[in-house]
């Protein structure tokens, strides 16, 4: 019996030495907010997507014009986020600035993919 309980005890503590690691480098991923459950927070996104807009600009990816019509959309979405934030966020709110993103995010890929106004 004692032969098959050391190795057990070992195992168990092994194991319970390597689930917080494990988790803590998960929890503190950049972007991550234990809030809603690993999604970006909004203002990471938010961060995010202006990012992706300036580099497809730089690399050609993306032209002027495209640019413009992706920032004004952007905008529109911080605008949108300020009124939903002024009644305190609701999960509804939340969701729907997440599909917005989503579909921002998608707009922004397909632009920069295009290959229009490329330079090579």
């Amino acid at each position: 019996m004692k032969k098959m309980l050391v190795p057990a005890l070992v195992l168990a503590s092994v194991s319970a030495a390597a689930v917080p690691a494990a988790a803590q480098s998960y929890n503190n991923r950049p972007g991550y907010n234990q809030n809603y459950g690993g999604w970006q927070s909004i203002n990471v996104r938010q961060t995010n997507l202006d990012r992706r807009i300036d580099v497809g600009v730089r690399n050609g990816q993306i032209s002027r014009r495209e640019a413009t019509r992706l920032r004004g959309e952007f905008n529109s979405l911080l605008r949108l986020e300020a009124n939903y934030r002024r009644g305190g966020l609701t999960a509804w709110e939340r969701s729907d600035l997440d599909r917005r993103f989503d579909r921002l995010s998608a707009q922004i890929r397909e632009e920069r993919r295009d290959r229009d106004n490329r330079r090579h």
